[in-house]
């Protein structure tokens, strides 16, 4: 089966032509359909690919299939080569699985679109750049995928071009994210120039040897990851990149799950872990990544705490959650962060399904202050929406309590002061989520009049991948239970692939720690406490007692005016990048383009223009004329002569 790996890739792209060159007259279910067919397919071929690789010794799960030789130039060689390990066909399965699920309720989330058919040709495209993305065995096809999901990206976001705000914001996603990429490729040549190869296995089983010989110097690596980092804050919306991904929610909303929760952004975590070989060598890349991720984390917690948008409030968790996977990498925890993308794939595309359900039911308004009571109404998507929101939150023995009590245990050995920060934005989390669920589902009803009388419960065909995700969130942590339960089966499966890629610092202490079970216990009963603290304080606050919630608002307007203004970094980039930029492209445009450039151009045919119509006047078509010339001409002859 591992030698069909290809197919993954054939099966959506193969999708992507159908639906373009045959589907033109098919039902809307038939396109939906096909479109879902061939990723549930993929998802088939990945399970099948995963049990094939489980048969193997832990060491041999390190399977290569080189297609073809894709580019050969001098020293440069890249193949289209697939790379089949544990770390690929966990991501593998994540893409298909929740690709798969996704695909399904988009047929009756877009049910009547006209762009129906166009839709489903983005999502093909997409699943099958992401798979491009997480099983090339080179930097340079890996990048190929990196910019195929972000032009599909893009293209999903402003899917309703016609709104002047979405085309704005897939304009604004592409342009940050071209800045992060541009960081991305400066590594690249940076890998060739020092390692002589873009393939995964020769540059990461060179890198420890070069460094220890002092062929290559520390600070070179240095600037690698951090190049490569700059490329996935782009991608992962990490800051100062982050600005895109609230406003990519102008897109569909199983865009949102899909792209901007479950797959693409987590595409950066994937990069850093993929090349944890060279991050290990780079204490300082490491100490970066730990910080920005810590900040990025603590940063959206807090604006998540008062947006009224129901999507907006999961697209600021959404940063907030990357966050805390780049922590986990930034202290050595990779698989804790592949970990925790695993679960949050399930919970967060579990939570913006939910808010499409809500969204649908509500004939398209988003705004939580018009919302409230609507649990006995939307009885499913209420009680999947609070699985989500549990887990999310870290509530045992929900999905995400597993993976986020890991990435809190070991910070934990790394900094108190980095785990006190993110136990504190754990507590946010908690609050915001479940203030949430009490605006949306609980409480009055503050829905008007004319969209009360048609709430309604969504098709089976978006429910019941609703029910699918929930189970998943319930059930998906247990494969990480950590050791006091006699082994972290996630880990232990996974730990192979970084064998190579020894963690940088903190794993001693953090073996050590886990020795102490009692200790561990505890900690874990500490991460429950502080979520448990954010459901009740949200309870009092958004349920029981509202205007405690206005009163603080009051008290600390100077705050609230700074989180619902999202602390004006979206103005400061205007001020400081966007306006200048304008004002340099127009001076350059007026300046230069239309002076010189168009200058000289119009110049010329002003030049050829005149002296053709000098010349015009010449050819009068009268014979008295022509002849009065040439007795002229003939005069001036012979003067010249005698003259001379």
């Amino acid at each position: 089966m591992l030698d069909l790996a290809w197919l993954m890739l054939a099966l959506p792209l193969l999708g992507v032509f159908l639906n373009l060159f045959v589907t033109g007259r098919m039902s809307e279910r038939g396109i939906g359909w096909l479109a879902s067919a061939v990723v549930g397919l993929a998802l088939l071929v990945a399970v099948g690919a995963f049990l094939a690789l489980l048969k193997l010794p832990p060491q041999q799960r390190h399977i290569e299939l080189n297609v073809y030789t894709w580019i050969a130039s001098g020293s440069l060689s890249a193949g289209f080569g697939l790379l089949v390990d544990q770390l690929s066909i966990i991501m593998a399965l994540v893409v298909t699985g929740v690709g798969f699920i996704i695909h399904v309720y988009s047929i009756g989330y877009m049910h009547g679109d006209p762009g129906f058919r166009r839709y489903f040709v983005y999502l093909n495209l997409f699943i099958f750049s992401m798979l491009i993305l997480v099983l090339a065995n080179n930097f340079l096809l890996l990048f190929v995928g990196w910019e195929g999901v972000g032009l599909c990206s893009y293209l999903l976001i402003g899917f309703w071009y016609e709104r002047k705000s979405a085309a704005d914001a897939g304009k604004k996603a592409f342009i940050v994210n071209r800045v992060g990429d541009f960081g991305f490729l400066l590594a690249i040549f940076l890998i060739f120039a020092l390692f002589g190869s873009l393939d995964f296995t020769t540059v990461f089983s060179k890198a420890p040897q070069l460094v220890q010989s002092g062929v290559v110097s520390g600070a070179a690596i240095t600037a690698i990851t951090l190049l490569l980092f700059v490329g996935a804050t782009g991608k992962s919306a990490q800051l100062p990149l982050y600005v895109w991904l609230p406003d990519a929610m102008e897109g569909p909303t199983p865009v949102s799950a899909l792209i901007h929760a479950a797959t693409m952004v987590t595409a950066g975590v994937y990069m850093v872990v993929r090349t944890s070989a060279l991050f290990a060598l780079a204490p300082l890349s490491l100490t970066v990544v730990a910080g920005i991720g810590l900040a990025t984390a603590f940063f959206a917690a807090t604006m998540g705490l008062v947006q009224t948008d129901i999507k907006r409030v999961l697209a600021y968790s959404t940063v907030s959650q990357l966050g805390y996977m780049f922590l986990a990498c930034g202290v050595g925890a990779f698989t804790a962060a592949i970990f925790h993308l695993m679960t949050h794939a399930f919970f967060k595309s579990l939570l913006f399904l939910g808010s499409g359900s809500v969204i649908h039911a509500l004939g398209g308004e988003q705004d939580l202050r018009r919302m409230g009571g609507l649990f006995s109404k939307l009885r499913t998507t209420g009680i999947t929406f609070w699985i989500g929101a549990l887990a999310i939150a870290g509530i045992f023995p929900f999905a995400g309590f597993f993976s986020k009590d890991e990435i809190l245990w070991e910070t934990l050995q790394e900094s108190l002061f980095l785990w006190a920060v993110a136990a504190f934005t754990a507590f946010l989390t908690a609050l915001y989520m479940f203030r949430l669920i009490y605006l949306t589902f609980h409480g009055p009803s503050r829905v008007s009049a004319e969209r009360a009388a048609h709430i309604h419960e969504s098709p089976k065909v978006m429910t019941r991948p609703l029910v699918v995700l929930a189970v998943l969130s319930i059930l998906g942590g247990f494969v990480g239970l950590p050791l006091i339960q006699g082994g972290n089966l996630f880990k232990s499966f996974l730990e192979p692939v970084l064998a190579r890629a020894p963690l940088a610092h903190g794993a001693a202490a953090a073996e050590a720690g886990h020795a102490a079970i009692g200790f561990e216990l505890f900690m874990m009963i500490v991460s429950l406490a502080i979520a448990v603290a954010g459901l009740v304080m949200a309870r009092r606050f958004f349920l029981q007692r509202p205007e405690l919630a206005q009163r603080a608002a009051e008290v600390n307007a100077w705050l609230y005016r700074l989180l619902c203004g999202k602390y004006f970094v979206d103005e400061a980039y205007d001020l400081l990048v966007v306006r200048p930029v304008k004002q340099l492209g127009t001076i350059l445009w007026r300046g230069f383009d239309v002076l010189v450039i168009d200058g000289i151009a119009n110049g010329a045919a002003d030049l050829i223009r005149g002296a053709s119509g000098a010349l015009r006047r010449l050819q009068t078509g009268y014979v008295k004329s022509y002849a009065v010339t040439m007795v002229l001409g003939a005069m001036l002859l012979v003067l010249y002569f005698v003259m001379r």
